[in-house]
């Protein structure tokens, strides 16, 4: 059995900016020499998240919206009070997504569905330098 570790580095913007990282992840596993085992993919960090949609613009726009109905920016978070950094809506938001999702690997694919990408979910107030951990389990 093998592991190997890969660090990806991404430039977000923040306030529940979504990206696309399936080709990202993709490029670990094919330069990877695991081809059968597991995938897990976890980004670093309390404000951020990753895991899967149909990345595209209406359902990029309802995942949005959805976590703004459910944890709104503009609420009284006791973080805030204790910090002043005005991000407590973002740890929330983090904490229901989750920092990390694992998926099956066989033949050096991932096994996704038609519509499924893998998505980073920055939920901070301001931009940040992202760090995204790839670990490949198998053989």
């Amino acid at each position: 059995m093998a592991i190997i570790t890969q660090e990806l580095n991404l430039s977000t913007q923040g306030h529940t900016e979504i990206i696309d990282i399936t080709k990202n992840v993709e490029e670990v596993v094919k330069k990877s020499k695991i081809s059968d085992g597991l995938v897990t993919v976890f980004v670093v960090g309390s404000t951020a998240s990753i895991t899967t949609i149909e990345y595209e613009p209406g359902l990029v726009k309802d995942l949005k919206d959805a976590f703004e109905r459910l944890m709104p920016e503009k609420m009284e978070y006791a973080h805030n009070s204790a910090w002043g950094d005005f991000n407590g809506y973002a740890h929330i938001r983090a904490a229901f997504l989750g920092s990390n999702r694992s998926f099956p690997l066989k033949d050096k694919k991932m096994i996704l569905g038609t519509w499924q990408q893998i998505i980073l979910v920055d939920f901070d107030n301001r931009p940040r330098e992202r760090r995204i951990i790839v670990q490949i389990i198998g053989e």
